[in-house]
C-alpha cells in the first residue's frame, strides 16, 4: 500500500468513526440516562460527558472502533445500518464495562487524558457501574425488537465470558515466569479479538447474513483484534504520553506480560535475560527505558510488527468468505487499516 493509499484509508476510517460517534452517542446517552442517578453520574464521567461533580463536560467517549465495526459489517452484507445503531451501542457499552474493570485491576490512574473512575469515585463504585453497563448492554439487545437481536444477545453474552477468561489469564501471567507466546496469543484473542469479532458478527446478523457469513465475520474481527492488540502493546511501551493519555512505559512499569515482552523473553538472547532480570524488581524511569530497549534488542518490537501484518492478512482471507466482493467492505477494510497503523 502506498502512502497515498494509506492516507485515503485513514481519512475513510476517520470519517466512519466520526459518523459512528454521531449516531451511536445519542443512543448511549439515552441508555445511560436509564441508570439510577448515582450509577449514571459515574458512567457519564467515564464516557467523558460529565465532570466528577456532575456538570457537563465535552470529553471524548473513545474511538468508537467496535460500534463502527458493527455498522460497517451491516453495510458490507447489504443491510440497513440505521436498524443496527442500538446493537452498536450495546457493543460499546460492553467494551466500556471491561475498561472500568480493567482500570481497577491494573490500577491505571488515567484514561482518555483524565483520572480513571475508580480513582475519583472509589473501587466499589467503579466495579458496580461496570456491572450495570454490562447488564444495560444486554437489555438494549433484549428490547431491540430486531429479528437478529436474540442471536446477538447470545453472542455478546458468550463473548463476555470469553473476555473474563482472558482477563483471568492476563492476571495469572503476572505471577508466572514461564508464560509462552502461544498462551499470550490465546489470552490476547480472548481479551481483545473476541469482542471485535463479536462486533463484526453482530453487524453481519443485523444485516441479514447467515450463520456461515457471521462466523467468517467473527474470524475476521478476531484476527484484526489480535493485530489491534499487538499495535496496542507496542504503544503501551513506546507510545507518547501526550497522545496516549498514559505515562510512558506504563505496561512495563506494571510488569505486564504483553505480546512484545513475551516474544522478547522467549528469544533466548542476552537482551531477554536482561529484561527478565529487570522484571524481577520495581522499575523507575531509567528502568523503564532500559526494559524498553531490551525488548527492542531481543526482537520483541520487530516480531510484534510482523505478526500484526500477518494477522491482518489472515483477517482479509476470512472477510473474503463473508463478502466475496471486497469493494462492498470498504468500511471494514478502512477500520482494519486504521487499527494497525495508529499511534495512540
Amino acid at each position: 500500500m502506498t502512502s497515498t493509499d494509506a492516507a485515503t484509508e485513514g481519512h475513510e476510517a476517520a470519517a466512519l468513526l466520526e459518523h459512528t460517534r454521531a449516531v451511536v452517542d445519542p443512543e448511549l446517552r439515552a441508555a445511560l440516562q436509564t441508570l439510577p442517578r448515582p450509577l449514571r453520574r459515574i458512567a457519564m464521567y467515564h464516557f467523558g460527558w460529565e465532570h466528577a461533580d456532575g456538570t457537563p463536560a465535552a470529553g471524548q467517549a473513545g474511538k468508537a472502533i467496535r460500534p463502527a465495526l458493527v455498522l460497517a459489517a451491516v453495510q458490507a452484507v447489504g443491510g440497513n445500518t440505521g436498524r443496527a445503531v442500538g446493537a452498536a451501542a450495546a457493543v460499546e457499552l460492553a467494551h466500556n464495562f471491561t475498561l472500568l474493570h480493567d482500570d481497577v485491576i491494573d490500577r491505571d490512574t488515567t484514561r482518555r487524558h483524565r483520572a480513571t473512575a475508580w480513582t475519583v469515585f472509589g473501587i466499589p463504585d467503579a466495579i458496580v457501574v461496570g456491572d450495570a453497563m454490562q447488564a444495560l448492554a444486554l437489555r438494549l439487545l433484549a428490547d431491540d425488537g430486531h429479528p437478529a437481536a436474540v442471536a446477538a444477545a447470545g453472542r455478546l453474552a458468550t463473548c463476555v465470558i470469553e473476555l473474563c477468561a482472558g482477563q483471568h489469564s492476563d492476571c495469572a501471567f503476572e505471577t508466572r515466569d514461564d508464560v509462552s507466546l502461544a498462551e499470550c496469543l490465546t489470552m490476547a484473542e480472548a481479551k481483545t479479538g473476541a469482542l471485535l469479532g463479536c462486533a463484526c458478527a453482530i453487524g453481519a446478523l443485523y444485516g441479514g447474513a447467515g450463520p456461515e457469513e457471521a462466523a467468517a465475520m467473527d474470524a475476521f474481527g478476531r484476527e484484526a483484534g489480535l493485530a489491534f492488540q499487538l499495535i496496542d502493546d507496542l504503544i503501551g511501551i513506546w507510545g507518547e504520553p501526550a497522545t496516549t493519555g498514559k505515562p510512558a512505559g506504563a505496561d512495563l512499569a506494571a510488569h505486564k506480560k504483553s505480546l512484545p515482552v513475551v516474544a522478547a523473553l522467549a528469544s533466548g538472547t542476552a537482551a531477554a535475560a536482561e529484561l527478565a532480570e529487570l522484571y524481577r524488581g520495581p522499575l523507575d524511569a531509567e528502568g523503564i527505558r532500559r526494559a524498553a530497549d531490551a525488548v527492542d534488542r531481543a526482537g520483541g518490537r520487530d516480531w510484534a510488527q510482523t505478526e500484526a501484518a500477518d494477522r491482518m492478512a489472515r483477517a482479509l482471507g476470512h472477510l473474503s468468505r463473508a463478502v466475496p466482493d471486497l469493494t462492498a467492505a470498504g468500511g471494514l477494510l478502512s477500520l482494519a487499516e486504521y487499527v494497525t497503523r495508529r499511534s495512540r
